[in-house]
């Protein structure tokens, strides 16, 4: 029997007029004398629109105070948010972009959330932005959350929860360009030195360890290395193929592989398991072997108040079997922090690998390793190979 929240609403007689009615979010919304073709056919009508509208669609009639012309922002966020949990996913459970969509639509709901919707225009895009800059975000950010907001317009004028002259009006604010706002601006991510890289080792777990030098030499994602597993290896070949079962751009349609050359495959063979479908490297073992070898180095035996401390705190939250995306940027940042060199992030190791690869073998071959669909993309990871051109200019200049 299905949940009562994925009930379809019924078709029932309200006893009182004799009208035939549905209930659609918490409201009635009556279709004429009960029994007849005509309220069957407005019920159908009603229950495709409210389904196509991701099941929190407004009633619509004249005058019904929750019809599109009076929804205020804040109903059409709390329904954009609902349409985002269930459409923003991936092996059933919500993608970071929810997260995302909340963070950017915060500052218009303290500066909008009760405005009809029917009357945020462009100013009102402008201040929301202004809010976002005064916060601190950068340009790019900013940016990014403003787009986040226009695509929830967007979906509540396809949705009838918004006119349709709102979207095309929201759509005349330009971003905001370099040195032309009050928002702070960021350097370009660029490739980190290899003795930052290095000088981690002795302050991260084999895994974290193993990971970051696949990273290197292979370009891929955080977020592809933390995920391998045995199964999703073709090791036929001389070179091996990882197929992530989850990718950056999966939801296009797109393939990813990854491939592993004589360096990779002698740094993954330690880590591969009988079984199969397991993650190559749990922040589950990496804690168990860490305090095997503080147990190993302790040289006074362990107090009772010290086993009372450790009963309560194995009760709380443990390491999972396999890492985080941000769980693995910590453990990197408090490396970094521990061998008094400046804070990377996993994802610049990416950077190193697509600058070797064009030096190399050029932008088409960095292009497919990196995982890109555009050589302008990869240009932004591929730092250009600027020693070339001064030994051309060397030669005649």
């Amino acid at each position: 029997m299905p949940s009562t929240a994925h009930r379809t609403p019924s078709y029932r007689r309200h006893k009182a007029s004799g009208q035939a009615v549905v209930t659609l979010n918490g409201r009635d919304v009556y279709l004429g004398i009960h029994g007849t073709p005509e309220s069957r056919a407005e019920y159908d009508r009603r229950i495709a629109e409210w389904l196509a509208a991701g099941r929190h669609s407004a009633p619509k009639t004249a005058s019904d105070e929750g019809s599109s012309s009076a929804l205020s922002v804040d109903r059409v966020m709390l329904a954009y948010v609902r349409h985002a949990e269930t459409y923003y996913t991936k092996n059933g459970k919500p993608t970071s972009e929810v997260g995302n969509i909340k963070l950017a639509l915060r500052p218009l709901r303290k500066l909008y959330g009760p405005t009809p919707a029917r009357d945020f225009g462009p100013l009102s895009l402008k201040a929301v932005r202004n809010a976002m800059i005064e916060s601190g975000i950068c340009r790019n950010e900013v940016n990014k959350r403003v787009r986040h907001v226009l695509r929830m317009f967007k979906w509540a004028v396809s949705n009838e929860m918004a006119p349709p002259s709102l979207h095309h009006a929201l759509t005349t604010v330009s971003g905001l360009k370099r040195g032309r706002s009050e928002a702070r601006e960021t350097e370009p991510v660029k490739i980190v030195s290899d003795a930052f890289v290095d000088a981690v080792r002795p302050f991260v777990s084999p895994q974290v360890w193993t990971m970051i030098q696949l990273q290197r030499l292979t370009g891929m994602r955080p977020g592809e290395v933390c995920q391998m597993r045995s199964c999703d290896l073709d090791m036929s070949g001389k070179v091996w193929a990882y197929t992530p079962a989850s990718h950056k751009t999966q939801h296009h349609g797109k393939t990813r592989t990854i491939y592993l050359g004589p360096q990779a495959q002698e740094i993954v063979k330690p880590w591969l398991r009988t079984e199969l479908t397991a993650y190559l490297f749990s922040p589950h073992e990496a804690m168990a072997t860490r305090n095997a070898a503080r147990r190993t180095a302790r040289k006074s035996p362990m107090t009772p108040s010290h086993r009372v401390r450790l009963k309560r705190k194995g009760k709380s939250r443990l390491p999972g079997e396999v890492y985080a995306v941000s769980a693995y940027g910590h453990a990197i940042k408090t490396a970094c922090k521990k061998a008094g060199v400046p804070h990377w992030h996993a994802h610049r190791l990416r950077h190193n690998a697509g600058t070797q690869l064009r030096r190399e073998f050029g932008l088409d071959v960095a292009r497919v390793v990196l995982g890109h669909s555009s050589l302008v993309t990869t240009e932004i990871y591929a730092e250009a190979d600027n020693e070339k051109a001064s030994a051309a200019m060397g030669r005649i200049g």
